[in-house]
């Protein structure tokens, strides 16, 4: 087991990938002699080349559209966003050619390609980087979402994802790349689709992903000694949802609450709350709680950025009312 940063974890994937499979390559800005917004490809150029790390212009929609085109010829290409709000300009590349050419050609083409980097509310990056794009790719045919949270996962999703032959939504938050884990030293890989566990518990079933995992385990150890006793699941995989382990939960505690940092309206909450509606409104005891980052830019100013995102006593106030809540 050696610690490693959040970081380093996802460079490490990406080298052990590219060292293994020459069809694997990085694109973006500053990817390769800058080593990338948040280094996480750093000095890979110098072992792979400029060939493979590759430099772009500030051009998202022109490099998303070639690393679509490399993937129908069989590369494997990894895009990094500097700041993944930066990517909409390349939405036509990524919803109607990326998620879209496996069907249109009757499965004569295969995408395998990878869009990763920061992304989330951070520390006073005003409105423009502070986006959350899984609400704004959610509902495009043909792309899988994943939102690492931890080191482990992290390297373990990534390393899948360049494995894959369809491509990949991959969510990293600004404000983790600094956390630190013991990893392990051999090679392993993680599902795409499978949520995870957090901590067993029977009052009540928390929902969420990305950072605001971290605000939850926060919220948890208040929670713990006050006598609560919640699941917390971790949905790592956005699209598809894994609703073999969501449903497994709601059926032992009959309580939801979902948390995330994304915008209430149109949110992955807001697709999780009628989904489980849809499946699981049988086993609930109590009205699904939703808490979510409000619907306004975020703000520049730290205090107001904080007021816009759910913070860890809003989680210990929701649980303390759904669990006081009588069937």
């Amino acid at each position: 087991m050696a610690e490693t940063l959040l970081f380093n974890a996802l460079r490490e994937a990406i080298d052990e990938e590219m060292a293994r499979d020459p069809s694997v390559y990085v694109l973006g800005e500053d990817v390769g002699h800058y080593g990338g917004s948040y280094k996480v490809t750093k000095d890979l150029y110098k072992k792979y080349g400029d060939l493979r790390l590759l430099d772009t212009p500030i051009a998202e929609n022109s490099f998303a559209g070639m690393a679509v085109g490399s993937a129908m010829t069989g590369l494997r290409p990894i895009i990094e966003g500097m700041n993944m709000g930066f990517l909409l300009l390349a939405f036509n590349q990524i919803a109607n050619n990326a998620g879209m050419l496996r069907y249109t050609s009757g499965g004569n083409f295969k995408i395998p390609l990878v869009v990763r980097g920061p992304g989330g509310v951070g520390r006073q990056l005003g409105a423009e980087h502070s986006q959350r794009l899984e609400s704004y790719f959610q509902g495009v045919p043909g792309l899988k979402m994943v939102s690492c949270s931890t080191p482990y996962n992290a390297k373990g999703l990534l390393k899948s994802a360049i494995r894959d032959d369809n491509p990949v939504m991959f969510f990293e938050h600004v404000l983790l790349y600094n956390l630190k884990q013991d990893l392990p030293n051999e090679e392993y890989l993680l599902p795409l689709d499978q949520a995870e566990l957090v901590r067993e518990g029977g009052d009540v079933t928390i929902l969420t992903y990305s950072r605001m995992r971290h605000h939850v385990m926060q919220a948890v150890k208040t929670l713990e000694k006050d006598g609560y006793d919640p699941e917390v699941i971790d949905l790592i995989s956005l699209k598809p949802l894994d609703f073999d382990t969501i449903g497994a939960s709601i059926r032992k505690t009959h309580r939801v609450i979902i948390v995330e940092e994304c915008m209430r309206s149109g949110g992955i909450g807001a697709e999780l709350t009628a989904s489980i509606i849809d499946r699981l409104f049988d086993e609930l005891d109590a009205p699904v709680i939703r808490l979510a980052s409000q619907d306004i830019p975020t703000p520049y100013n730290g205090t107001l950025e904080n007021l816009t995102i759910v913070q860890p006593p809003q989680i210990v106030e929701a649980v303390q009312k759904l669990v006081a809540l009588k069937v």
